[in-house]
This record gives structure tokens, C-alpha cells and sequence, in this order.
């Protein structure tokens, strides 16, 4: 019999009461000059980090063609105040929200080079390691300069979704540019300081029985285009993984031959792994695995923000592309969780043992728009625009350590590309 949907414990609706609550996307003016503030802090702490590890105010990167999520953390770093100073100082049209025109009318910029400096419409990835770009100290003030006026314009809002919308915008975005920074100094080796999570008790799967469930954000408050739109779906009964698969598990995929199993994979995924340099046989950033059959549970050593590091088995397997975490299930006999499976889990069955945060999930699903989606002005031709993924990308559930706590949502949908594998993504399964 079918039951009716849960609220979320997670308080998803309400009020925030922190500016660590996921529910800071329908925060005032007080919670949101705060959380403003710990966002910008983070972003300046990282440069810090960043410095400290390169030995350099330059911040130097390689640049990599290949790795188009990878940028000059000065130039990431800039383009997070002009961001904020592009949809909410310049804008002449914030108070109309998500109705705002996409071109609206705009003001000068604080300083005259901002546009030519950190508009990426304006700066194409690969000249983003120009040398004319601004150096840390010029950064950082400019980072304080549009905090300052964003926190004024801020203290004069209505308090309401429409007029908050841009603040709530610069926020998510922020954060979800912290959470690139650290992803990209592990794709290039730069230790931050990071240390490997605990690792925590394993539990069997567990069974979730039928329900009615509405995916979507059902209140007010900020939400990114790819989460727009309410409908309800009828799930039959299901059992699925409590934890993400364990490098104890995939360790086992790899013993038996796993990589070299044409059968196991989707022809699109094998036509990826036969193009991966040297013959890919393992995860990315993993320099050694193995040894399952020897009754040992077998062991990973990876690179770890620079550093060759031992994992614990009962880790969850990460930097997998979406091709090998179907692969891995097609070869235990289960299948990938798909989001509604996922989120209802999350919602419904964290007291039974449902453990999620470790890892950003992949999902079963193709990334397609929800009834009543809508492009919102600020996203378009953006790495954050849905639309030229819908059909191909896959659906990212859940979050990481490198996700901001307001982040961390059930609700929150992500998506990439199947073949990525430089973000912290694993993936949990489901019974056939």
C-alpha cells in the first residue's frame, strides 16, 4: 500500500535557524548578511591555503585543456565578487527575482577592468591564465570591496523572495565555487591541509517500502533551474545500499577483472575506457588496488591532494565516473539507485542506517527538466546551466566534505556528465 509522503527531517521548508541550515535558501536579510559573510571568509581562506601551498601571491596553475572544470584559483576566486557584484550592485533590475531579464540594465562595474577581467563571456577558459590578471592582494580587496556593497544593498531589501532572490543566487554560488576550489586542487596535486574522513560502520541494505513521493522544491525560497517544477511519483517497494559502495566492494570489481569485462559495460562507457590514457584499470587518482582474494578485503592506495595515502576499505569508493559505477553494478547484479529512490531513502530512513554525505552520488537517471521548469535569468551559457546537459548528463545526488553544510540538502540535484570523475562522486545500488 502505497503511504503518503514524509516531511523532511531535515527541516526543508522552514525557516533556517543557522547559516549552516540547508534551508538557508529561504533566509532573511540577518541570516543571509551572516552566511554571506562565512561565504566570502571561506573563499579568502582558501587563497590562503592555496597560497601557502604554491609558495606564491601568483597562485600558478598549469593549465590543462582537458580539465575544463580546472582554473586559475585567482582568476575562480575574482569571479566570485564580480558575480555578486555583476547580478545584485550593477543590476538595476535585482528586485524583480527570477523574473529579472536575463540582459537587465547595469551599472559600471567597481573597478573598469572587472568585466574584461572575470566575465567568463568575456574571458574564455583558456585565457583565464593570462598574465594580465589581477595578483592576491589586488584579489582579496576586491573581494572585500563587493562583500561591503553587497551587505549594504543587502540591509535595505524587502523581505521577500523576489527581492532576495539575487543575494540567496550569490550565496549558492559562492559556496559552490569553495566547493570547486577544493576539488580542483585535488585534480592537481595541492595539498590543502584536508585529512581523510573517518571511516564508518557498514550496514546491510535496507528495504523501502512503496510510496507516493513529490520530487521538487514544494516551497519558496531559491532554487537552480534543473530543481524547478513539483510531480509526484508512484515507487514501488525497493531495497538499496545504507552507505555508498565501499572500496572494499569495488576492490572486488577490479580483482575479478572488471575493467576488462566488455560485457559489464554500456558500449558509450566502454568506448571511454578504451580511450583513457594507458589503458585505464582502476578509479581516478587510485596508483595501486587489489588483493580482495587473498582474504585480506584488499587495499587502495591513492593520490589524496598530493599525497599517496592509504584508504580504508570501508571508505566510499570515489572519483568514479558514472560508466563505472554502472559497470560495477552490472557486474554485482544490482542496478544504480535512481534520485526519487535516493532522495526518499534520504528523507525517510537516516534512523535505519541510510548514511549519506560522504560522497556526491550518482544516480540511475539522465539529467531531463521536471514539469514547470523554467530557465532562470542568470545561468545560461554559465557551468551551472542545465539546459545543453538535459539528455546527457546523469543526476548527481548528496554531497561530499567539500560541500558547504547549506549545501547538503536531500532535495539538492546536481548533475555531470557520465564521463566525469575529478569530483568527489561514488554512487550506491539497488536490488534488480
Amino acid at each position: 500500500m502505497a503511504q503518503t509522503p514524509r516531511s523532511s527531517p531535515f527541516s526543508d521548508g522552514m525557516a533556517p535557524h543557522s547559516i549552516d541550515s540547508p534551508d538557508m535558501r529561504r533566509a532573511g536579510r540577518e541570516l543571509l548578511s551572516l552566511a554571506l559573510i562565512d561565504a566570502r571568509n571561506h573563499t579568502l581562506h582558501l587563497l590562503s591555503l592555496y597560497e601557502e601551498a604554491l609558495a606564491s601571491v601568483l597562485l600558478p596553475v598549469p593549465y590543462l585543456a582537458d580539465e575544463p572544470g580546472v582554473a586559475p584559483p585567482l582568476w575562480l576566486a575574482g569571479h566570485v565578487g564580480w558575480f555578486a557584484e555583476w547580478w545584485i550592485s550593477r543590476n538595476t533590475q535585482r528586485a524583480f527575482g527570477e523574473r529579472c531579464p536575463t540582459r537587465p540594465m547595469r551599472l559600471a562595474a567597481i573597478d573598469p577592468n572587472a568585466d574584461a577581467w572575470w566575465d567568463p563571456m568575456q574571458r574564455p577558459h583558456a585565457a583565464r591564465w593570462g598574465p594580465d590578471l589581477p595578483d592576491i592582494g589586488q584579489t582579496k580587496a576586491y573581494l572585500l570591496e563587493t562583500l561591503e556593497v553587497t551587505l549594504e544593498l543587502l540591509e535595505n531589501a524587502a523581505e521577500t523572495d523576489a527581492s532576495l532572490y539575487f543575494y540567496r543566487l550569490a550565496l549558492s554560488h559562492e559556496d559552490l565555487c569553495g566547493e570547486q576550489l577544493v576539488v580542483m586542487a585535488q585534480t592537481l596535486g595541492v595539498s590543502l591541509g584536508i585529512g581523510q574522513p573517518p571511516a564508518a560502520v557498514t550496514r546491510e541494505p535496507l528495504l523501502v517500502p512503496a510510496t507516493a513521493w513529490d520530487l521538487g522544491r514544494p516551497d519558496s525560497g531559491f532554487v537552480f533551474s534543473q530543481e524547478q517544477g513539483m510531480h509526484r511519483v508512484d515507487v514501488p517497494e525497493f531495497e538499496i545500499d545504507a552507505q555508498p559502495v565501499t572500496w572494499s566492494q569495488f576492490i572486488e570489481f577490479v580483482d575479478d577483472g572488471g575493467y576488462d569485462n566488455e560485457a559489464l559495460w554500456h558500449a558509450d562507457g566502454w568506448r571511454w575506457l578504451a580511450a583513457q590514457v594507458e589503458g585505464r584499470r582502476a578509479p581516478r587518482h587510485v596508483e595501486q588496488i587489489g588483493g580482495a582474494r587473498n582474504g585480506s578485503g584488499g587495499s587502495v592506495l591513492q593520490q589524496r591532494f598530493g599525497t599517496t595515502v592509504r584508504a580504508a576499505s570501508h571508505h566510499s569508493a570515489v572519483h568514479l565516473s558514472w560508466w563505472e559505477a554502472d559497470a560495477w553494478a552490472r557486474w554485482a547484479g544490482r542496478r544504480i539507485a535512481t534520485e526519487v529512490e535516493w532522495e526518499i531513502a534520504a528523507h525517510t530512513a537516516p534512523r535505519r542506517g541510510f548514511r549519506w554525505a560522504d560522497v556526491q552520488e550518482w544516480t540511475a537517471g539522465t539529467l531531463r527538466p521536471w514539469p514547470g521548469f523554467r530557465p532562470d535569468p542568470w545561468s545560461a551559457g554559465s557551468a551551472f546551466d542545465p539546459v545543453p546537459a538535459f539528455g546527457q548528463a546523469r543526476v548527481l545526488r548528496g554531497a561530499s566534505f567539500a560541500t558547504r553544510a547549506r549545501l547538503r540538502s536531500p532535495r539538492r540535484r546536481d548533475f555531470a556528465l557520465p564521463h566525469s570523475d575529478a569530483g568527489f562522486f561514488g554512487f550506491r545500488t539497488c536490488a534488480l
